[in-house]
């Protein structure tokens, strides 16, 4: 299973063609309704390949498609870890999947793309984040949102160790291996200088044994968080604070962090720490690009509209640096690319599509930054608002 991340979202973002299906449900962390998580899922994918069949698509053809991704349904540890969310994507190029911390309510399309409005709030003003709560004994890693969060399990990252006497074994290990390689003086691993044998212990400086425990750490979480951009939250007794933030690696770790014993506290409230520093910069942004849309509108130029018709032709050549989409909203059209025209349909016609969607991820895929907000928070009171480039 993937982890949602910009890179991800653009390559589902990229793919285009025949029988793309997109499933969204709610999920549960516990109690009884976890078992019948799986049988709503497998409805899901019935009602998928009923509109299949109706797109012309053959039986056979139809079940070979969704094979792949119906083997979810009999995979019990999945279904006994699960957040709050399942996004299920399926086409003949590529099959993906993503337990979020976000309650979607059910849905499925299939078109020409994958449907990813449902995921906007996940990487904008209710994003996603990073919760890295260590000390000398634990290594943990959550990820969140706005509305909840997930402890990622760890144990099957080969590089991380469990805690510092698990870090200072390999680091031994290290060194007598170097000590049968090398000769001279120095030597470096991970930016730190190796100590061979009859030079000493790291006994006599215990600020030296955590930082090598801090560095492997960094190269342990490497595997998860070499292509995320979230912010991410240290969370430690403070003496602790300052050396990870010498050997980190992460660009995206934020300046203030969370002081205490992560030992002792729960998911959720280390959940609700983060979320007191992290708001005001996930607000930030958003706030901004508000502002600017009003501005511009205020004063007439044409690079802010409120018009569909303007927005969608837009967002396919590239001309949408914002968009602001009503995230509960769903307006049902069609684009001609041969005429640049654009249908809008007070009801759902078959080859319809959310015409939301497809500004959103045209948006995403020419790199513009997209926000979903509730109908009644949008900047002009309008299903999409939209900042062009140009």
């Amino acid at each position: 299973m993937a982890l949602l991340s910009r890179s991800e979202l653009d390559t589902l973002a990229q793919t285009e063609g025949k029988w793309c299906i997109s499933i969204f449900m709610p999920t549960h962390r516990a109690g009884q309704d976890t078992q019948q998580d799986p049988i709503r899922l497998r409805s899901l994918f019935k009602q998928a390949e009923t509109r299949l069949l109706e797109e012309g698509l053959r039986g056979p053809q139809a079940n070979d498609l969704l094979k792949p991704a119906q083997e979810l349904l009999d995979r019990h540890d999945f279904w006994q870890s699960q957040s709050d969310g399942l996004a299920v994507f399926v086409s003949p190029q590529l099959n993906r999947f993503y337990r979020l911390p976000f309650p979607f309510a059910e849905s499925v399309m299939v078109n020409t793309r994958f449907y990813l409005k449902p995921l906007i709030p996940l990487l904008s003003g209710d994003g996603r984040f990073f919760v890295l709560a260590l000390s000398q004994n634990q290594v943990r890693l959550l990820e969140g949102t706005r509305y909840s969060v997930d402890e990622i399990y760890l144990d099957g990252l080969p590089n991380l160790p469990k805690n510092l006497a698990d870090a200072l074994k390999y680091d031994q290990f290290d060194r007598a291996a170097q000590s049968h390689t090398f000769s001279g003086e120095g030597g470096a691993k991970f930016g730190r200088t190796a100590i061979f044998h009859g030079q000493g212990s790291n006994q006599e400086d215990p600020k030296t044994n955590v930082r090598i425990f801090f560095q492997q750490v960094n190269e342990g979480l490497r595997a998860i968080l070499a292509h995320q951009h979230a912010p991410l939250i240290l969370a430690g007794v403070e003496f602790l604070h300052p050396l990870y933030r010498e050997v980190n690696i992460y660009p995206h770790l934020v300046e203030k962090g969370i002081f205490g014993n992560p030992e002792i506290l729960k998911a959720d409230e280390l959940h609700a720490r983060a979320l007191a520093i992290l708001q005001p910069l996930f607000e930030e942004p958003q706030k901004h690009a508000v502002e600017t849309y009003r501005q511009l509108a205020g004063e007439k130029s044409d690079r802010a509209s409120n018009d569909l018709k303007q927005i969608v032709p837009a967002a396919i050549y590239g001309r949408v640096g914002t968009l602001f989409v009503a995230k509960d909203a769903q307006l049902w059209g069609k684009f001609d690319p041969a005429s640049d025209l654009l249908h809008v349909h007070t009801q759902r016609e078959r080859g319809d599509e959310d015409l939301l969607d497809l500004a959103a991820t045209q948006t995403l895929r020419n790199h513009g930054d997209v926000y979903a907000f509730e109908a009644s928070q949008m900047p002009d009171r309008s299903p999409a608002d939209a900042v062009f480039r140009y």
